[in-house]
């Protein structure tokens, strides 16, 4: 009996993962803790000790691009990177580093690309997109270094075509230490401009 309710148990994570899936796809929600809520809610699920881990929503976010997006998703995610690899070339004094779901390979309709730079003085990336005529947003972005120690930090965000580019500025330094990831707690990937590269042969 208890092997068939750890069993119940899996199979309702596993729809709860599925369905937060189809929310961050869909609807374009980019905290998984937010759409857990609503795919919990949706399916009348009141068991937080039911919910999926982050990762298991990201893996089913992955699996379900491969089963219903297939080759769309592909050049999807290859334009994406391709804005990637131009932004970062565009910033490469900063040392630009690609990070999230453009890197992952989890992008979705509504993802931004997502780029980490590092600068002593913020503005200076905001003078290189002024020298180029590129207007800009100031945004910022609260991202958890370890259990005690949030940064909120500076940040750019442009556009090239119907794609968002936002930029999150570090101290030099910052480029020791990478923030947690949101998936899974560990040091978040960030891939130089060597490693896109690589990507788009791929």
């Amino acid at each position: 009996m208890k092997k068939r309710g750890n069993g119940r148990a899996e199979n309702l994570r596993r729809r709860l993962a599925l369905e937060a899936a189809r929310i961050v796809e869909e609807q374009g929600v980019e905290d998984y803790r937010l759409a857990k809520r609503k795919a919990a809610e949706r399916l009348g699920v009141g068991d937080h000790a039911a919910l999926p881990k982050n990762s298991e929503i990201e893996d089913a976010l992955g699996e379900r691009q491969r089963l219903f997006a297939g080759e769309s998703h592909a050049v999807w995610l290859h334009r994406l990177r391709i804005v990637a690899r131009r932004a970062m070339r565009l910033l490469a004094e900063f040392e630009p580093r690609l990070v999230g779901p453009v890197l992952s390979g989890t992008a979705t309709r509504h993802s931004n690309v997502l780029l980490h730079v590092f600068a002593d003085a913020p503005e200076a990336v905001a003078l290189r997109l002024m020298e180029h005529e590129i207007p800009y947003r100031i945004c910022e972005r609260r991202l958890r270094m370890n259990a005690e120690r949030v940064l909120r930090l500076p940040g750019y965000r442009f556009t090239a075509g119907d794609v968002t580019v936002e930029t999150t500025v570090f101290p030099p330094q910052g480029m020791r230490q990478a923030p947690m990831s949101p998936v899974d707690g560990r040091p978040m990937r960030r891939a130089p401009l060597s490693e896109l590269e690589r990507l788009l042969i791929e």
